[in-house]
């Protein structure tokens, strides 16, 4: 709902105004110099596959396979490992998006992973909870 009204709105604000209103947003949503947060407030383009209230999802920009979507909350947090009782509608959303997804890009029957790295050890490199959905191929086992 945000990002529509900002796309509606940005065209017509003048330039300052335009920058107050990212950094409000920046702010409400405790994203800072994210990368991820700045995908989801449309200040960073990405191929995007799917958006709604609570998730938004888009392509790697490295894949690993043919399909490779990144399915990220809306809202900034950190990882896994920061996700509480509160987060729990949330950490179901970014699963039920990556089936749905699955489905939507022909997927799902043959089967996919769904990955969420957590942490230095556990391979995270963006510290926004993100989950990777993948397939298109026949998976590699094990994994690590």
């Amino acid at each position: 709902m945000i990002s529509f009204a900002r796309r509606r709105l940005d065209p017509f604000l003048p330039p300052f105004l335009r920058r107050l209103a990212q950094s409000i947003f920046r702010k409400y949503y405790n994203m800072g110099d994210c990368i991820f947060c700045k995908i989801v407030s449309g200040e960073i383009n990405a191929d995007i596959v799917y958006k709604d209230e609570h998730v938004t999802a888009f392509r790697d920009i490295h894949p690993v396979a043919p399909t490779h979507i990144l399915i990220i909350p809306n809202r900034h947090i950190h990882s896994v490992g920061t996700l509480t009782e509160a987060d729990e509608t949330i950490a179901g959303k970014l699963l039920l998006t990556a089936r749905k997804l699955a489905e939507q890009e022909g997927i799902a029957e043959k089967g996919f992973r769904v990955i969420a790295n957590t942490g230095v050890d556990g391979g995270q490199t963006v510290f926004h909870l993100h989950v990777h959905l993948i397939g298109g191929q026949h998976m590699q086992h094990p994994m690590g």
